[in-house]
């Protein structure tokens, strides 16, 4: 299953209403806000390739606000073990 963070760059005042969004698309996995280039980091899984492509492409770039959007698309998950 494909997984991909996407970060999104979005109009002033509008991050609330594109979270409100992403809450309805059932492949988003988490959301958060953050500060500095990007306003929001999104992580979404697939069960392929072609519908992570069409998600993206067609679905979260094509948002009313969004301005832009960085993917990257994650190729392996490690389990960090942190030893106190």
């Amino acid at each position: 299953m494909p997984s991909a963070y996407v970060m999104f760059n979005v109009s002033s005042g509008s991050e609330d209403l594109i979270l409100e969004k992403l809450r309805s698309i059932p492949e988003v996995q988490e959301a958060c806000f953050s500060y500095g280039i990007y306003d929001l980091v999104v992580k979404i899984k697939t069960d392929s390739m072609e519908q992570l492509k069409e998600l993206v492409s067609h679905r979260l770039r094509t948002m009313t606000n969004v301005i832009s959007t960085l993917t990257l698309i994650q190729v392996e998950q490690t389990k960090i073990i942190v030893n106190t």
